[in-house]
């Protein structure tokens, strides 16, 4: 399979808002493509990536470097293009891409009952922390 890395571009607004519906089925208004792909394209743009074969999204990934700390998000990968590399290729672009910007930590957060997801990121190197996760829901979308 050949498949491309790209920065997100406008024309992938459908094959991204598809691939999140399936990946993410169970997510918060808040985080659907129509409202965090605007938000996202307004703050460092080139750290939403995704992964194309011709026109079709095949995967995407959401970076964003604080000036201290990176922070990746909305990984996601077609269930029929799963355990093909485009999930650890996806990674390490964004990864390349926050190094550049000085980024020497990244953080990611997964959902406690995902654990099939675990060894996805133990594999790209990434380590469970003894952290607390904190929120707050400051205005509803």
């Amino acid at each position: 399979m050949t498949f491309s890395i790209v920065t997100y571009a406008n024309n992938h607004f459908d094959g991204v808002d598809a691939l999140w519906r399936e990946a993410f089925p169970n997510d918060s208004a808040w985080n659907a493509a129509r409202v965090s792909i605007p938000e996202k394209l307004k703050v460092q743009p080139d750290l939403l990536l995704v992964a194309v074969e011709g026109d079709h999204v095949l995967g995407s990934v959401m970076a964003g470097y604080d000036g201290h700390r990176g922070w990746i998000s909305r990984i996601a990968v077609l269930r029929s293009h799963r355990l093909t590399g485009i999930g650890q290729a996806l990674i390490q672009k964004a990864e390349r891409r926050l190094a550049a910007l000085g980024c020497i930590k990244i953080n990611l957060q997964v959902v406690g009952s995902n654990e099939a997801v675990l060894g996805f990121y133990k594999q790209a190197g990434y380590e469970v922390e003894e952290r607390i996760s904190m929120s707050k829901l400051i205005s509803k979308a």
